[in-house]
């Protein structure tokens, strides 16, 4: 199974700026399926398509339907999204615990409710699942969207089964150990002149210590020049002062 069988279901929404705000939240993490149940707005909705940016191709194929029942008919495991606890006989379950639950060979529904009160306890009942998201006990009612990225997330880390590897735009390459050792060379140098490497009996774990602090640090080779440049600078400064 991969992200293409994970299917967000907005249930009674009633802003179109919200849905939209979905769309692009779920194509960010390369979710392609939305369904919507008694969408309260006009539909299409041009808020949405202005919120989506980007994402109007999944308003495009988000398809509308009467009821939960025909929205979720062709799907295996459903979750429900809640901020609240139920008095219903349905396991509930933290967003952390989420990923443990989707089995991956198993079509997936999200059902989410209206944004000023939720799913109702009938809606729920359609759930394998609820599911809370933690959050401040004294305001835990998140904005739609937010709750639907939170969920996008959580599935976007299970389903991608390498860990992310992100490489900087930094151009410079790691400088050699020699050049690391040069520049070490030249500033033990200019501390052993300047007395600094002292009393003689503690030199050895000085000079111990700042080869340490260099050699972690996998400076680049522009690093060094520009290491370089700043101690040769205030050497030749301390020569005029």
């Amino acid at each position: 199974m991969s992200l293409g069988n994970i299917y967000f279901i907005l249930v009674r929404p009633q802003m179109g700026a919200n849905i939209g705000f979905v769309a692009r939240a779920i194509k960010n993490f390369n979710i392609k399926h939305l369904r919507i149940v008694n969408p309260r707005c006009h539909w299409p909705n041009q808020k949405a398509l202005a919120t989506s940016v980007g994402a109007k191709d999944i308003l495009k194929s988000t398809k509308i339907y009467n009821s939960i029942e025909k929205s979720i008919g062709d799907l295996d495991i459903i979750f429900a999204s809640t901020s609240r606890v139920r008095k219903i006989n349905k396991k509930i379950i933290s967003i952390l615990d989420f990923k443990k639950k989707v089995e991956k060979k198993r079509k997936i529904g999200i059902l989410f409710g209206p944004e000023a009160s939720g799913l109702s306890n009938d809606e729920i009942s359609y759930a394998n699942y609820l599911v809370k998201i933690p959050t401040n006990k004294k305001f835990s009612s998140l904005n739609l969207s937010h709750s639907a990225i939170i969920f996008c997330f959580e599935l976007f880390q299970y389903f991608s089964n390498k860990k992310a590897i992100y490489k900087s735009g930094y151009k410079s390459s790691v400088a050699k150990k020699s050049e690391v050792n040069k520049f070490l060379s030249f500033i033990i140098n200019k501390l052993d002149k300047k007395g600094f490497l002292q009393p003689d009996h503690k030199r050895k774990s000085m000079i111990r210590n700042i080869n340490n602090i260099f050699h972690r640090l996998n400076l680049s080779e522009q690093e060094i020049r520009i290491l370089l440049g700043i101690f040769s600078t205030l050497n030749e400064f301390n020569k005029k002062s």
